[in-house]
């Protein structure tokens, strides 16, 4: 099963038959058993979702940018007015009535929670794309588009490879 918008070349069922058949040979078999790799459609499936993790870390980062950027306004509003003055605070759904020098301490503690957490959400994010990074280098996987300006130079690469004259490297996997 293809997963929408992954394309899969001729390189990707090459990959797939070098694995099955170089199994032996890549020095990473130590039973002495035939052990291959995992296909090609797993190593793009496993992408994909690796892929769709950091972008779900950005999207909830973004998110949490805005309610710092709500919190400060609302903070910024509030600090001018008088401490003992009536105001109401959305409490998991529940209108509470607080006054102002009640709720200004919360919404300050929030914020800076927020912050922390957008902190160590970039955290992961910059170790998701580490860790992506080094999946992409392991299983030689180009995004679509991307080098367009080396796909010539590639192509014919690639053919020379098929014609035989070429280096023994796998074949890529190529990813919308």
């Amino acid at each position: 099963m293809l997963l929408p918008g992954v394309l899969l070349s001729n390189a990707l069922t090459k990959m797939a038959a070098n694995s099955s058949s170089t199994g032996s040979k890549s020095g990473t078999n130590t039973s002495g058993g035939k052990q291959s790799g995992p296909s090609a459609e797993q190593v793009v499936a496993t992408f994909q979702r690796m892929r769709q993790e950091q972008r779900s870390m950005a999207s909830k980062a973004a998110e949490l940018e805005m309610e710092i950027n709500e919190h400060s306004l609302v903070i910024d509003t509030l600090k001018d007015v008088d401490p003992s003055r009536k105001c109401y605070r959305l409490v998991g759904g529940v209108l509470v009535e607080r006054t102002v020098k009640e709720v200004l301490p919360a919404l300050e503690t929030n914020k800076e929670q927020i912050s922390k957490i957008i902190e160590s959400i970039n955290t992961q994010m910059q170790s998701k794309g580490r860790e992506l990074t080094e999946y992409r280098e392991r299983y030689n996987i180009r995004l679509v588009g991307e080098g367009e300006g080396d796909a010539q130079g590639q192509s014919a690469a690639s053919s020379r490879d098929s014609e035989g004259g070429g280096s023994k490297t796998g074949a890529g996997v190529l990813v919308s």
